[in-house]
């Protein structure tokens, strides 16, 4: 049997460096796959010995997208070993700004990460404007709202644009696509579309990252969180400030109502053979890109005030296992471990527990071909990404793992949003074991933020209005910070994310974090079990294996988040440079 060996590196339109090699059969048909991060991070090191109130600051670092996620993870740890309640007011603003980020985050990821990866922009250079503003209206009509872009002379403008830089050479970050590949399914109208709500996206984007400045005082990196609650105590009693908010948080939902959801209907339709296709899947269930079918959520945004874990959640926490859909296992954080035996660490020989987790780089390199390539070690260790481990199971957490585990959890408003999704669409609810699938998760649950936002804003300036503005419980740092440990998990745009930190006389001790991409990017298991990325690209068919275009449709459907450096290679896997980092460096 004749196979064929696929590098993609780096993965573009992510955060951070990803490399996959991918193994073709005759058919051009992926039987096997690896996921590598060829840069390294250490953040951890960098906390230890640091004040635990100060980790916030630092640890929302580690990405320059995600940050306040990591921010508010790493105080709630710490919230959580000192066993500090917030105020109501803290919690709602608090979600308010994590919820932003969702939704700044999911539609930043669907136009300006991964649309590229549906829609075809060359060929909306032969679409007709006005068939194009009948097709928009069609789709916006199965999602139940009005078109966004309805104007044939606005899709025309954009359309004599796209020409233009065309037929001048012009493309610019459109320049490299895999321009009329034969997996494009979408008409030229269709990808006209896309084009147009591309280019509308960049402005209402910014809108989105507003919100999260209101509250958090700055974006990205926000600065009002803090172990007790909120520092915001201005904006929360100002009503311009809460009308602000309210005001852009409408204007955003139109786009996600009237934009959004209208082009996952078209994408989900027009892609539905492969999304049902369950030969070009790893486990037969599903279709393309569905993969290791074991999701997790740790559950997040908390609706009441009753504590850590104690709270009813916007997001049910869960577990289901292998495409179980009849029932959901509860978490247990004690079961959560990490192994290194095919990531660049040193390690005590078994999957650790975050608690006792270490980050010790052990960078063995790569492999050196006659052709001047270098393949990573498959066998050994081959990612700066750890391998993490739920009672010794992979799973796949972020939106889908969410709507999946709320769906079967029976959750009121999940089911909801997913039901109406499932049945506007006319698909089966395995269609959402697909890279498409995973598409439409993340699209549905923005659109439940939006929603149940504009409740939380409400919530807010009413509590505001009858004169309640507590944002911050005290303690005695003293008392509670002599020997303790605590985790905060809850849920990022892209996952489960877990901070776990070990505090001893007022110092970390010891700190860990375990974040979504390490659940979906890691390497295999001690026995060779595989990540999410790699389960997800097995029995994936590529139409020409010179242009990988549906490698990059289902990693990017993961929305990748991978940050800091010190190997380099070049896009044809050529080394060209290692650097040494002292491991123990500080700020």
């Amino acid at each position: 049997m004749s196979k064929k060996h696929i590098i993609v590196d780096p993965i573009t339109r992510i955060e951070g460096h990803l490399r996959i090699e991918a193994v073709i059969d005759e058919n051009n048909k992926i039987v096997d796959a690896f996921s590598s991060s060829t840069m390294f991070r250490g953040i951890e090191t960098i906390l230890k010995g640091r004040d635990p109130r100060d980790c916030g600051l630092m640890a929302m670092r580690i990405c320059g997208v995600c940050t306040g996620t990591h921010y508010q993870r790493s105080i709630e740890a710490v919230e959580d070993a000192f066993d500090i309640t917030i105020p109501k007011n803290a919690r709602l603003v608090r979600n308010l700004i994590q919820g932003a980020l969702y939704v700044h985050d999911h539609l930043v990821h669907f136009y300006h990460l991964h649309a590229l990866d549906f829609v075809d922009v060359v060929a909306a250079t032969k679409a007709d404007p006005y068939k194009t503003a009948a097709e928009a209206a069609k789709w916006a009509h199965v999602a139940g709202v009005a078109p966004f872009t309805s104007d044939p002379n606005e899709f025309k403008l954009i359309q004599e644009r796209i020409v233009k830089f065309v037929k001048e050479g012009r493309l610019g970050i459109f320049g490299n696509g895999y321009w009329g590949n034969d997996h494009y399914e979408l008409t030229p109208e269709q990808n006209l579309i896309g084009v147009a709500h591309y280019l509308k996206a960049l402005d209402i984007q910014r809108d989105m990252a507003k919100m999260q400045a209101i509250f958090g005082g700055k974006n990205p990196h926000p600065q009002s969180i803090v172990v007790g609650g909120v520092t915001c105590v201005q904006d929360i009693k100002n009503p311009a400030r809460i009308a602000l908010f309210k005001q852009l948080l409408k204007d955003s939902t139109e786009f996600v109502k009237r934009a959004y959801l209208p082009d996952v209907y078209m994408a989900g339709t027009m892609y539905a053979e492969e999304a049902t296709d369950a030969d070009a899947t790893y486990k037969g269930v599903g279709g393309t890109g569905g993969g290791i079918l074991s999701y997790m959520s740790y559950g997040d945004f908390r609706l009441d005030d009753t504590g850590f874990y104690k709270a009813e959640t916007l997001f049910p926490s869960g577990l289901v296992l292998d495409g179980d859909i009849t029932k959901v296992l509860e978490v247990d954080q004690e079961k959560i471990t990490e192994d290194v035996t095919h990531a660049w660490y040193e390690g005590t020989g078994a999957p650790e527990h975050p608690y006792e987790g270490t980050t010790i780089p052990k960078f063995t390199g790569m492999e050196k071909k006659e052709d001047g390539y270098s393949y990573l070690k498959t066998d050994e260790k081959y990612s700066w990404i750890k391998s993490p481990l739920y009672d010794g199971k992979k799973v796949e957490v972020g939106p889908l793992a969410r709507m999946v585990i709320g769906y079967v959890k029976g959750d009121k408003r999940i089911t909801k949003y997913v039901g109406n999704f499932l049945k506007r669409a006319n698909l089966p609810v395995t269609v959402l074991f697909s890279t498409v699938g995973r598409t439409a998760a993340r699209a549905i649950e923005t659109e439940l933020m939006c929603d149940v936002m504009m409740e939380w804003t409400d919530e807010l300036a009413k509590n505001a209005a009858m004169g309640d503005l507590s944002t911050w419980t005290e303690f005695d740092f003293d008392n509670v910070s002599v020997d303790t440990k605590g985790v905060g998990l809850a849920e990022a745009p892209r996952g489960s994310l877990g901070h776990w930190v070990k505090v001893k006389d007022g110092k970390v001790e010891n700190y860990q974090a375990v974040v979504p991409s390490t659940w979906n990017a890691g390497p295999r298991g001690p026995n060779g079990e595989l990540g999410a990325y790699e389960a997800s690209l097995i029995g994936t068919k590529v139409a020409n294996p010179e242009e990988p275009l549906e490698i990059i449709r289902t990693i990017h459907s993961f929305d990748p988040c991978i940050a800091c450096a010190v190997h380099v290679v070049d896009t044809k896997g050529k080394e060209l440079a290692v650097y040494k980092v002292d491991p123990t460096c500080a700020f």
